[in-house]
């Protein structure tokens, strides 16, 4: 997973002799007012950080902010840290950070400001670069061997899945098979303080992107993340076998940076009460199993394809929950019955059941006698896009 951004408009010129900025006035849909700055262009704030000597004073300043908030460092304190010779040459290179990663405090109005009357802290542009270093986002690839997994594959039934990484990047594959099952990013950081546990960790961390992506919150840069249904790219297609051909995929993306998901369907509904509340009346945990293989009690069947329409069954002894999912990934219907819901419609010639009318409501066109609920499992996979 990654993201990229970047927003351009007028500028200004500042009183302070920072570089120019760039303002608008935005309203949400309330009609409050808010005002968004750039206050510099993509290739300057880049191109700033190209020097050992500003990112170390990033990092220093970074060294000095605790759970109680930023605390500001002196010029003095700052240069001491330095390896540069002179007070000129590091002036020099603090100049390049200020206004979009360093702030000056110590006017007297500011509440960092240091005992001799002035110093510096992280803008928040200056703290998630410098929280970016110290993770290795940029500068470090973790390569790690393959660590054999519990699960069995969602696919072969067999218990031959492997986990590795490569470039940071993790791959569950089944030596079975050979079928992927999934490809996501995971920060080095996370490679490296977990060793052979990384696979849970991962399990963990993208479960957690995944709720906030479904709740419409970027988790990268806060944006609003669009949901829909979308038939599988073709290598995923490549990956499955003919029983899930005509499976769909959920892909949520998000509107300004770009950063998009796409997993299979069920993947998006683990946090939902319905399904919380389903396990745990079985004496159960959603989270007890990996997103590489959530159970064989989950099953879908595409009831619509223009717009698309899902319908994803969880069952348990014979106790089914059916959950009805339209083309913008909202749940419009929620069913618990003792019996498959393919079945009630199969009993009822006359007339379509209740939990299929539902359905219909959120698409144009549903085929009367859906294709049979098949296991849900499916590879999961994560593109990049650029936002445009």
């Amino acid at each position: 997973m990654s993201s990229q951004d970047g927003r351009a408009s007028s500028t200004e010129t500042r009183d302070d002799g920072t570089e120019p900025g760039i303002s608008d006035a935005t309203a949400d849909e309330s009609g409050a007012t808010g005002e968004t700055e750039q206050v510099s262009l993509p290739s300057d704030a880049f191109q700033a950080l190209g020097n050992d000597v500003r990112t170390g004073i990033l990092e220093t300043l970074a060294d000095r902010t605790t759970g109680e908030g930023a605390s500001s460092a002196s010029f003095s304190e700052l240069f001491e840290a330095s390896d540069v010779d002179t007070t000129a040459g590091f002036a020099y290179h603090l100049r390049q950070l200020e206004g979009s990663y360093v702030r000056k405090v110590g006017d007297g109005s500011e509440a960092g400001e240091t005992e001799d009357g002035e110093g510096y802290e992280l803008t928040y542009a200056g703290r998630r670069i410098a929280q970016a270093i110290a993770a290795g986002t940029y500068t470090r690839r973790v390569d790690h061997p393959s660590v054999a997994l519990e699960d069995p594959c969602p696919f072969c039934d067999r218990e031959t899945l492997e986990a590795r990484s490569r470039d940071n990047v993790v791959t569950v594959s089944c030596a079975g098979c050979d079928r992927t099952v999934l490809d996501l990013g995971f920060p080095p950081s996370g490679l490296e303080s977990h060793g052979d546990e990384f696979p849970d960790a991962l399990d963990r961390y993208h479960r957690h992107r995944l709720g906030r992506m479904r709740g419409g919150l970027c988790p990268d840069c806060g944006g609003t993340v669009a949901a829909r249904l979308v038939e599988p790219s073709e290598d995923v297609q490549d990956e499955l076998p003919a029983e899930h051909a005509d499976h769909v995929q959920a892909e949520l993306e998000c509107e300004s940076c770009g950063t998009t998901t796409r997993c299979p369907v069920s993947l998006t509904l683990l946090d939902h009460s319905a399904v919380v509340a389903f396990y745990r009346d079985h004496g159960r945990e959603v989270d007890d199993r990996p997103i590489w293989n959530v159970g064989a009690e989950w099953a879908e069947a595409v009831l619509s394809e223009d717009p698309f329409a899902v319908r994803i069954v969880v069952e348990f002894e014979a106790d089914v929950l059916a959950l009805y999912v339209d083309e913008t990934l909202s749940v419009v219907d929620v069913q618990r019955s003792t019996t498959d819901p393919t079945d009630e419609a199969a009993s009822d010639a006359g007339s379509e059941p209740e939990t299929e009318t539902r359905a219909d409501a959120s698409a144009e066109t549903v085929s009367p006698q859906p294709e049979p609920d098949v296991d849900a499992g499916q590879p999961a996979d994560s593109t990049a896009s650029t936002g445009s």
